[in-house]
């Protein structure tokens, strides 16, 4: 690198060496990128050789401290940091770069170097700043000259603001491009000929009359005395919609002075609707582009959105998702197996993105249909099979050694399955080297799977312990994982092998998975505040945590098997006590573990402990409990040895560590 002047200086983001400022580089470093701003380093930069770390000159002279920013008046003053946590507030990306993130603790508003450079360069000018009776509102105006809003679209029109100039609010709650900021502000629409309708930026909830729904942080004509409001996008709706991957004729606007029902989702719309004349067919606006095929993660064939049940049966057709009777007059998603008779509404199928796809080219049904095979590959290769044809030797992915299949339990060994971890049963796996058992239903679980609860495909994977996203508890063994762009989904095998639709022992109707469930549990009579299965004839749920619980579960309380038992039929309260923690089960239908040989009764919790699911002997990373070494999970431990953390006795599920003299409760963390 040639260098005709050199200042060094030392920059918070890299604390190792001083960098050098260089004027001119050599054709050595004409790849070399910016860790401020990851472009290109062609003009001046600081540099340190040793490491490859360059900065941009502007960018290692960027101010570490701003203060108040016009697009931020709520608090003052921003830092910079090396990476974001979350996506820039103007941009909408989150990108690798410095950042600028607000001081205040429990505000999370950030900006990229990039977008803050942008925001800096127009400060002190084209300010414009617009009034209602309501709420002021100030808007600064920014030149796109370099396309860093690639993801951001006009509030108003929802086109591009690549290669635009345009205005922001304050929040970057609303982008206007120049061209629909100025002649917009008042309107005589046709749904509310009585008044003129006015422009109105809206931080708190109002009902839009078009499509009926509520928002906030959002643009609505709003009429003053009759407390009248509508979507800016829908008050401007496009006159003509033309979708030809969707319907085969354009869609033409209609107001209407009444309601009407929506002939592709056979749902209520009032006032704005789209009419395709030729079909003779009247929509909701968003129904206009609704998907013709989509994939849901709860059926394993392809769904076609049809006007009307071309399958004319006489008998009552109930959706799959929801069990409420689909009106075969209106729309609906149906499968496109000619021998499958699944059907759901469209308002079902479609309003959770996470639970299905759109398919953008027929093509896609068939090689759907070849990619399924090879997306459930077997965990196991059979060595031996017996004259049945039945696997007896095969070799997991999982474990090194061969396993031989048993179909007697020639003695309770209180071993559980390193799968699903629950007690042993026949028939299973085992290893003849070593303690490794597996339920052969747990050994013929594919490698890869569709869940019915994730539209993503899922990957079995193991690990010492994870937390299972279904039934929200810790556990060890086998596990599936699936990842989207923005999460990561787990759930143990205990909850993959649930269906959507299930019959439990502890109710008579079968239930249904709902992910809008929030009612109590039945089992445990906690309320469900993401999701559960319910049934559709009385007032019954079940979360993923009871619907999972061992039938039977050994405790050192009794000699015998605890049942799993669902309602007591005792009705005496003075006799509904738990016989581990000693305390009073309040409720006479929440399930609970009992021995009819004893008459042992308990609470399930209290039968199955803090960490049911653990497997002995699995380890912890030692800088989780600032210890020199790795510490390994006992369930039982000799002596009970005193906790280097709380001090007090440790007198089961132990932290301890091989190498020292070491204990530590789980919970002590």
């Amino acid at each position: 690198m040639e260098i005709e002047k050199q200042r060094e200086i030392k920059h918070w983001s890299h604390d190792e060496h001083p960098l050098v400022l260089v004027e001119e580089q050599s054709n050595q470093t004409e790849n070399a990128y910016c860790f401020g701003c990851g472009e290109v380093v062609l003009g001046p930069c600081f540099s340190c050789s040793e490491c490859k770390y360059y900065l941009h000159q502007k960018c290692a002279e960027a101010p570490f401290e701003i203060g108040s920013h016009p697009l931020h008046r709520r608090h003052s003053g921003f830092f910079l940091r090396k990476r974001p946590w979350s996506a820039c507030a103007l941009c909408k990306e989150r990108r690798d770069m410095f950042s600028y993130e607000c001081r205040t603790f429990d505000c999370w508003l950030v900006f990229d170097i990039k977008c803050a450079f942008l925001i800096l360069q127009n400060l002190g000018q084209n300010f414009h700043e617009f009034k209602d009776d309501a709420i002021q509102h100030q808007f600064i105006f920014l030149e796109n000259r370099e396309d860093e809003l690639k993801k951001v679209n006009c509030s108003l029109c929802h086109e591009s603001l690549v290669d635009h100039s345009f205005y922001v609010s304050s929040e970057c709650k609303i982008y206007l491009h120049k061209k629909c900021f100025e002649p917009i502000f008042k309107i005589d629409h046709p749904c509310h000929r009585r008044h003129t309708l006015t422009l109105r930026f809206s931080k708190q909830k109002s009902f839009c009359k078009l499509c009926e729904k509520e928002d906030f942080d959002n643009l609505f004509y709003h009429c003053f005395g009759c407390k009248f409001d509508i979507h800016a996008e829908c008050a401007l709706s496009k006159p003509i919609n033309k979708y030809e991957r969707y319907h085969e004729h354009p869609f033409t606007l209609f107001l209407k002075r009444d309601s009407f029902i929506c002939y592709a989702c056979g749902i209520k719309g009032n006032y704005i609707c789209y009419i395709c004349s030729i079909c003779h067919l009247q929509l909701h606006k968003n129904c206009t582009s609704l998907p013709r095929i989509i994939k849901v993660a709860r059926h394993n064939h392809y769904l076609s959105h049809e006007y009307f049940l071309k399958k004319r049966e006489l008998e009552e057709h109930l959706c799959q998702i929801c069990f409420d009777e689909v009106k075969t007059e209106y729309g609906s998603y149906q499968c496109l197996k000619e021998d499958c008779n699944y059907i759901a509404h469209v308002i079902c199928a479609t309003e959770d993105a996470n639970l299905y796809y759109a398919v953008d080219q027929e093509n896609q049904v068939e090689e759907f249909d070849e990619n399924l095979t090879a997306t459930t590959d077997s965990s196991i290769s059979v060595i031996k099979v017996n004259e049945h044809g039945e696997a007896t030797i095969v070799k997991h992915f999982y474990h090194e050694h061969n396993l031989l299949l048993e179909d007697k339990m020639k003695e309770d060994n209180g071993r559980n399955c390193d799968g699903c971890m629950l007690t042993i049963s026949i028939p299973f796996y085992y290893c003849l080297e070593c303690n490794f058992y597996l339920h052969k239903t747990c050994a013929e679980l594919p490698k890869t799977k569709h869940h019915w609860f994730h539209r993503f495909v899922a990957a079995l994977q193991s690990r010492n312990f994870m937390y299972c996203d279904l039934c929200r508890r810790s556990c060890s063994g086998l596990f599936y994982q699936s990842s989207s762009h923005d999460e990561q989904f787990n759930f143990c095998l205990r909850c993959a092998k649930v269906p959507n639709v299930i019959k439990s022992q502890g109710h008579e109707h079968f239930l249904f998975f709902d992910h809008k469930c929030r009612w109590q549990c039945n089992g445990c009579g906690v309320r469900s505040y993401h999701d559960a299965f319910r049934c559709k004839k009385c007032s019954f749920a079940l979360d993923f945590a009871c619907l999972t619980l061992p039938q039977a579960f050994q405790h050192k309380c009794d000699p015998h098997l605890l049942q799993l038992t669902y309602d007591d039929k005792n009705d005496d309260e003075e006799q509904r006590y738990c016989d581990i923690c000693e305390k009073k089960r309040d409720h006479p239908t929440h399930w609970y573990y009992h021995c009819s040989t004893c008459d042992t009764s308990a609470h399930s919790e209290c039968v199955l402990g803090r960490y049911p699911f653990f497997k002995d002997g699995i380890t912890w990373p030692f800088y989780e409990y600032r210890h020199n070494h790795n510490l390994t999970f006992v369930r039982n431990v000799d002596g009970y040895p005193i906790c280097d953390r709380c001090h007090k006795l440790c007198q089961d599920q132990t932290l301890k560590c091989s190498e020292c003299n070491y204990f530590r409760h789980r919970i002590c963390n």
